[in-house]
C-alpha cells in the first residue's frame, strides 16, 4: 500500500502551511530589500569618506562601517518590527547574511557578527556612535564621515600606529631569533662539551636580552604617542 503523507497528518492544516510559507517568503523579501538598502546607503556615503582621506587602520575602518550598517538596517526594520530591540536583532541578522553574500565564510561571518554585537555597546551601556548615526542617517547626509571625523587624531586607531606595531613585532621576532642563534652558535663553538639543555637555555637568554629592552623602548614610544594624541584632542582652556 502506498503511504500518503498529508499536511493534516503532520499536525498542520494546508491553510496554516500556506500562511507560514507566505510569511517566510515575505521575511526573505524584506531581508533582501534591507541588504539592498544598506548597500545603496553605503555607496552614497563612501565617496564622502574617501574625499576626507582618513588614515585609519583597516580593522577599525571595517568595524566602524559595519556598526554603521547595523544602524542603517535597524532603521529599515523599524517599519516592520514591533519594537526597536526586535529591529536591531533583525539588523544583526541582516548584516550576517550580507557578509555571506559578499563571500565571507559562514563561521567567520558568525564570529564577526558576534564581535560587532559586543562592540555595539559602550562600557556605560550607550550605543556605539557609528550605530547611532547609522540609525539616524538620512538620504544625502554625510553621517558616516561624521563618525570618522570624531576619531581623527586618535592615535590608537590610526594606520600609522598599527603599521608601527606590526613592524615592531617583526623586529622583535627577527632580532630575538638572531640573538638566539648567536647564543647557540657561541655555546657550540666555544663550549662544545655543553649539553643540549644548556645550549638551549643560553639561546633563550640571548633572545631575551634583545626582546626585553626593545619591548620596553617600544612601550615608551607607544605611551608617548598616546599622551601626545590625548593632548592634541584636549581643547585649550
Amino acid at each position: 500500500m502506498r503511504r500518503i503523507t498529508t499536511a493534516r497528518t503532520q499536525g498542520k492544516t494546508p491553510g496554516r502551511l500556506k500562511m507560514e510559507n507566505t510569511e517566510e517568503k515575505f521575511g526573505v523579501e524584506i531581508l533582501e530589500a534591507c541588504i539592498q538598502h544598506a548597500r545603496e546607503v553605503l555607496n552614497q556615503q563612501l565617496p564622502h569618506v574617501k574625499d576626507k582621506k582618513y588614515d585609519f587602520a583597516p580593522q577599525f575602518k571595517e568595524l566602524t562601517i559595519q556598526l554603521y550598517l547595523v544602524g542603517v538596517m535597524q532603521q529599515f526594520y523599524d517599519q516592520y518590527e514591533a519594537t526597536t530591540t526586535d529591529a536591531q536583532e533583525k539588523a544583526f541578522d541582516a548584516l550576517y547574511h550580507m557578509m555571506i553574500k559578499d563571500g565571507v565564510k559562514a563561521k567567520r561571518a558568525k564570529n564577526q557578527t558576534k564581535f560587532i554585537r559586543q562592540m555595539s555597546r559602550l562600557d556605560d551601556g550607550d550605543e556605539a556612535l557609528a550605530l547611532m548615526l547609522g540609525y539616524e542617517s538620512k538620504p544625502g547626509d554625510h553621517s558616516l564621515a561624521e563618525v570618522f571625523d570624531h576619531y581623527v587624531g586618535e592615535i590608537r586607531v590610526s594606520r600609522r600606529f598599527w603599521r608601527f606595531y606590526d613592524q615592531g613585532n617583526k623586529i622583535l621576532f627577527l632580532g630575538g631569533l638572531l640573538f638566539a642563534m648567536a647564543g647557540v652558535w657561541f655555546m657550540t663553538i666555544y663550549l662544545p662539551e655543553s649539553d643540549n639543555m644548556a645550549i638551549l637555555a643560553v639561546g633563550l637568554l640571548a633572545a631575551l636580552l634583545f626582546v626585553v629592552p626593545v619591548s620596553l623602548v617600544g612601550l615608551l614610544i607607544h605611551r608617548y604617542h598616546i599622551k601626545k594624541g590625548n593632548r592634541a584632542q584636549t581643547p585649550p582652556r
